[in-house]
């Protein structure tokens, strides 16, 4: 029997995108009951941070955990401290059993139902994403110690109102990174292309057929993030990285030379896709004008045959742009957390990673 796609997984209700649910709770439900009970009281509100619903993800199927009509209430550090308790009281009171047909009380395990509205302010909600509060001056290592998909994150969603005047600045201030910083991830991005480009073919040449599948895949990988930092998109995690690539207006040409590399039955006929989808992208980088125009034709590696795109052009070319010396004193090539770091649970922790490149940790 199939699935309505209409329908929630198991829902007797149409679905709708959470973001547009959670908008429904502050219009419909919120934002009166705060105008009535708290009519002096300045907030904003939200829905940022984790969740396929605030990337615009989300599906029927997201509805079985963790989704539903919820959003962030942001007060005055002062305010939060003695009216935190008497807001959450009030929702919990009096927000209506549902809104478009969707429960506002969640259950989690072990725990009594509890309202989706989180009440906090935004320095700390800021700290906890990103290890350092953004309202000040945003340092290189600040920039290289969060993972794109935290940047993300906190710049995605929607902003249902900004009563604090803080969170649409502080989202346009995180939109991309500085020129400098740009520049230095992209020159990193194409060193881990070059450190791997031949490895594909000498694998399969040695009759390693599952390591030049298992190269070729980490090879559309590092190409596929390089083309979000030329497109100057952030990058989420694993689950939607092909989802949000899809997006990429670069997409409709890489994508189907992506599908031909991976399905590829031989190195050599890995190599002819790898070697197109190399020299798009390098044709995406010499279209940005950033640095001289470089070859983006792809020639053999040493005597060997194995055609490259020599990566390494690039990453020099990219990193001598750079003027700032506080970009210029990071480690070379290194990049930022997710260029060098690939564990889940690390990733969620950016305010572990700072003294890698000399900075103090979080307090």
């Amino acid at each position: 029997m199939g699935i309505d796609l209409n329908r929630g997984i198991g829902l007797d209700r149409p679905f709708i995108k959470g973001l547009d649910l959670s908008e429904r709770l502050y219009t419909d439900a919120v934002r009166p009951l705060l105008a009535e009970s708290f009519p002096d009281l300045p907030y904003s509100a939200a829905l940022i941070g984790p969740g396929s619903e605030v990337l615009g993800f989300d599906t029927p199927q997201s509805t079985d955990h963790d989704w539903g009509p919820r959003l962030q209430l942001f007060l005055k550090p002062a305010d939060h401290g003695v009216k935190r308790q008497a807001v959450d009281d009030m929702l919990a009171r009096q927000l209506p059993e549902k809104v478009c047909g969707y429960p506002t009380r969640f259950r989690r395990q072990g725990e009594r139902p509890h309202h989706g509205i989180d009440i906090l302010t935004v320095p700390a909600f800021f700290m906890g994403f990103l290890g350092f509060d953004p309202a000040g001056d945003i340092s290189a290592i600040d920039w290289v110690s969060v993972p794109q998909q935290n940047l993300l994150m906190v710049t995605a969603g929607r902003v249902f109102h900004d009563g604090l005047g803080e969170l649409t600045p502080l989202r346009e201030k995180l939109a991309w990174y500085p020129r400098d910083v740009w520049l230095y991830l992209m020159a990193a991005q194409w060193q881990r292309i070059a450190q791997e480009e031949a490895f594909m073919g000498r694998c399969g040449q040695v009759g390693d057929d599952l390591g030049s599948r298992l190269l070729a895949g980490r090879q559309v990988h590092d190409l596929m993030r390089l083309c979000f930092l030329i497109e100057r998109r952030y990058a989420p995690y694993w689950k939607w990285l092909g989802t949000a690539f899809a997006r990429l207006s670069c997409a409709v040409r890489l994508t189907p030379i992506f599908e031909s590399l991976l399905a590829a039955a031989s190195w050599q006929e890995r190599q002819k896709h790898l070697a197109a989808a190399c020299e798009c992208v390098a044709q995406m980088h010499n279209a940005l004008g950033i640095t001289e125009r470089l070859d983006t034709r792809v020639a053999p590696y040493y005597d060997r045959p194995f055609l490259v795109i020599h990566a390494g052009r690039f990453a020099e070319a990219l990193y001598a742009e750079i003027e700032s010396e506080e970009v210029r004193a990071l480690p070379m090539h290194l990049g930022a957390v997710d260029q060098f770091v690939d564990s889940t649970d690390a990733l969620n922790y950016p305010e572990r990673f700072r003294g890698i490149w000399g900075g103090k940790p979080s307090a």
